[in-house]
């Protein structure tokens, strides 16, 4: 397992499809991840620190899992079949869940919990970007810092 951050999330044109891209904390590879736009928010929300004023789900999920006394140590992005992606979140106690990665990463950003992607999910789905065209990855980033989580909403996909 490769550790993970959360670049941000962003709208694929022309589908109109959110994406979650995360990246090797210690390489150059990049993992798109298409989300819906529930989850886009909640991921937004988290990293622009945003508390809304009833709790969202995550934060809902967070909230139990706190006062269950349970601490979520990782998610882990597991798989990849037929296009979909697999996650996993484990807990202290050794209990693992089966999730959406677009729940477990909201999650994992609320309880500052690291992400791992499987080896096998990268070499089928990671994109490389070499440093000469990190230049890209920043424009990126500026535009992630220019977004609101309202950009999300709207209709849903068919």
């Amino acid at each position: 397992m490769n550790e993970l951050d959360v670049v941000g999330v962003r709208v694929e044109m022309p589908s109109n499809q959110p994406i979650v891209l995360l990246k090797e904390s210690g390489g150059e590879r990049y993992l798109p991840i298409w989300i819906g736009a529930g989850e886009a928010t909640a991921i937004a929300f988290a990293q622009q620190g945003v508390v809304p004023p009833r709790p969202l789900t995550h934060d809902l999920i967070r909230d139990l899992l706190e006062a269950a006394g349970q601490q979520l140590t990782q998610v882990r992005i597991t798989a990849l079949r037929d296009g979909v992606f697999y996650a996993e979140m484990v807990f202290a106690s050794g209990l693992e869940v089966s999730a959406r990665p677009s729940d477990a990463i909201a999650v994992a950003l609320r309880t500052s919990t690291p992400i791992f992607g499987a080896e096998e999910v990268l070499a089928e789905a990671g994109i490389s970007i070499p440093d000469e065209q990190e230049d890209e990855v920043e424009k990126f980033r500026e535009f992630l810092d220019q977004i609101s989580p309202e950009d999300f909403e709207g209709p849903a996909p068919p």
